[in-house]
């Protein structure tokens, strides 16, 4: 495998959903503990002894244990890999969460594998300690957790949670999940050794004897932070390489209009331990079809974007999904459910699913389905009285209804145009990524009202907010305009696939009409302006990358040209500024805007930048997707699933998303 020199932000470790997301913000996996993507501590120890002699490869324990050498890091979609040099020997931590796009039982498993493999000569004798703390199962440390073991198949399991859990009965953002189980699922086999203790005795036992404590504490239930009680597991590689997995047992997951939703996996009535036990019994077919994927889905990044775009698109995937929860249905079907992290805390966002919408339109469009479905429902019912597309479900876990602006009260401080035009886009680009309209076929009378929305609204649109809404209200968008004319015409392709031939003719010369009274409105000699009534402005058009992917040529080359020029003009180092008005960017919409360049100088030089930020960004948290393009800080936002948007220019390749769409 060849190694990389790429530093990630923060590095994924145990990345499944917004409550079971933990990352390493460091250089090296030994400077810090790992935390949760909000930034609280959720400790993992790693500990080795080489021939006696002990180090830590994860985390800082208390005492003066020395730092395994750390080699390298790299992140692949599905899978992390460190390798450390300690007393002379080498080996190889692998954290591999089987996120398969096109297997949702298999992305649906809470589960991640630790795998360590001694490198080079077996020479040295190596044992391997891991533990994970309370922090991982409660919100504040302060909660009180208890613990228990059972066996499942081949595997131990030990569990851990929150003393009398009350599932879901807290909604917002700075929030942990504090229901559940937490597990550590080791093996039954020889030289395994597993202990629930606290954190110093359960580490000083290994230090002194290179096994975990042959003991589990009874004293509980105590609060998390009182000696931290830690779930361990040990084992020698003199036998080669050893693999357990961390998981966590969360159901409920999800409220949907007042109906508690469970994780997919557990939709056939499996339990976890059955689900575990099934994870590591076909432990070496998941490690070989994540190997291929990783491979095959990095490979093609490189084709399209080149290594820099490589890496970025790698440490998306994984943040993308992870900022999500799958759940199923009454009928089990699969229901996809973001979170706002670090914004809002809004479950559902349309804005939030339209910017990361490319990675699964290209990978997994049943997972783009899963997230529109519950908007189009909650839209098709009575209490929905707007013509235009809702903003939200709800603030995570609860997705009862609209949170956002003025809610089902008001249209103050709503995104009409913004949510309409990306719920009929999404649609139209589901119907080109399945080759039928039949999702959007379900949902006809809501789409052809909010492109009459569009058609009526769109073209010079008033005073309101768009996604952007951190920039505030901006009358005569023209960016937001775009997304109107472009939603006009993809729904007159919906029409077309529909047979439908009539509507389709009426709503695609709208369309037609439409961008060519834009061109007129927004030209500002070489560039096209930010406002139509703000001459000497500019902003990314990122919303233009439609027309080129969806095939709606509906625009002439020389507006994409035209801005392309404009924009390397105003290139910072660490990127495209999102308008005059600011020196900061978002990441998602800078890929989009490459899209636009014809040839790869031009969208290279716009693609680079985001790997130079995640390089360099001395703001040490999960891809943000808002930094300032000057010195490569966040501005705000992290860990949010947007950054699947990263995967436009591969939409924007017809034999690229061919390859995937089989």
């Amino acid at each position: 495998m060849q190694q990389s020199t790429f530093r990630p932000p923060a590095v994924p470790l145990v990345v499944h959903d917004p409550y079971f997301s933990v990352w390493s913000a460091a250089d090296k996996l030994t400077d810090r503990w790992t935390t949760h993507w909000t930034g609280s501590t959720m400790a993992l120890c790693g500990l080795v002894r080489v021939d006696g002699k002990c180090y830590r490869w994860s985390g800082v324990p208390g005492g003066d244990l020395p730092a395994a050498k750390q080699l390298s890091v790299r992140v692949d979609p599905t899978t992390t890999t460190y390798r450390f040099e300690a007393g002379g020997a080498g080996f190889e931590v692998r954290f591999i969460s089987p996120i398969l796009p096109k297997d949702l039982d298999l992305l649906s498993r809470p589960a991640t594998y630790v795998q360590v493999r001694p490198l080079g000569e077996a020479s040295k004798s190596i044992e391997f300690y891991l533990d994970v703390s309370s922090e991982w199962c409660v919100d504040k440390t302060n909660q009180k957790v208890s613990w228990s073991r059972l066996r499942a198949g081949a595997l131990e399991l030990l569990s851990m949670g929150v003393h009398n859990p009350e599932p879901l009965t807290r909604a917002g953002d700075d929030l942990r999940g504090d229901w559940g189980k937490l597990i550590l699922a080791v093996p039954r086999e020889s030289g395994w050794q597993s202990a629930i203790a606290g954190h110093g005795a359960s580490r000083s036992a290994f230090v002194s004897s290179g096994s975990a404590a042959t003991f589990d504490d009874t004293r509980m239930p105590r609060a998390a932070d009182d000696d931290f009680p830690v779930m361990a597991a040990s084992t020698s590689l003199r036998g080669g390489e050893a693999t357990l997995l961390i998981a966590f047992d969360r159901k409920p997951a999800i409220e949907f209009l007042q109906r508690r939703l469970n994780p997919y996996w557990a939709r056939t009535g499996a339990d976890i331990g059955q689900v575990l036990d099934m994870a590591y019994t076909d432990r070496a077919d998941v490690f070989c079809k994540c190997a291929a994927f990783d491979a095959d889905l990095r490979k093609d990044l490189e084709v399209v974007g080149g290594p820099k775009y490589a890496e970025v698109g790698s440490l998306a995937y994984r943040q993308s999904i992870g900022a999500q929860q799958l759940c199923a249905d009454v009928d089990g079907a699969p229901l996809l459910f973001s979170k706002e992290c670090f914004s809002n805390g809004c479950i559902a966002t349309v804005d939030v699913t339209y910017p990361g919408s490319p990675m699964y339109l290209l990978l997994s469009p049943e997972l783009l389905k899963a997230q529109v479905k519950p908007i189009m429902d909650y839209a098709s019912l009575a209490r929905w009285k707007w013509p235009f597309a809702p903003h939200d479900l709800g603030t995570f876990p609860i997705a009862n209804g609209q949170v956002y602006g003025g809610g089902e009260r008001t249209e103050e401080n709503q995104m009409p145009v913004e949510e309409s035009g990306n719920m009929v886009l999404m649609a139209c680009a589901l119907a080109k990524a399945e080759g039928k309209p039949d999702f959007a076929a379900q949902y006809w009378k809501l789409l052809k009202t909010w492109t009459d929305y569009l058609v009526q609204y769109g073209l010079d649109p008033a005073n309101q907010l768009c996604t952007d809404d951190f920039a505030g209200h901006l009358a005569h968008n023209a960016n937001l305009s775009l997304k109107a004319i472009l939603g006009i015409a993809a729904f007159a392709d919906l029409c077309n696939a529909a047979e439908q031939l009539a509507d389709a003719k009426h709503y695609r010369a709208i369309a037609e009409d439409y961008a060519k009274k834009w061109i007129a409105m927004a030209k500002d000699g070489d560039h096209y302006k930010l406002a139509f009534d703000k001459p000497g402005t500019w902003s990314q058009k990122y919303n233009l990358a439609w027309d080129r992917v969806l095939g709606l040529n509906l625009f002439p080359k020389e507006v994409f040209e035209t801005e392309v020029a404009y924009y390397r003009t105003k290139m910072a180092k660490y990127g495209l500024p999102l308008d005059n008005r600011s020196a900061y960017t978002k990441g998602d919409w800078c890929a989009w805007t490459a899209t636009l360049a014809s040839n790869k100088a031009d969208m290279q030089a716009m693609l680079d930048p985001l790997y130079a930020f995640l390089n360099e960004s001395p703001s040490r948290v999960p891809f943000s997707d808002w930094h300032w393009t000057t010195d490569a800080k966040q501005v705000g936002f992290q860990a949010r699933s947007v950054v699947g948007g990263v995967f436009m220019p591969m939409l924007a390749e017809p034999k690229m998303w061919a390859k995937w769409r089989k």
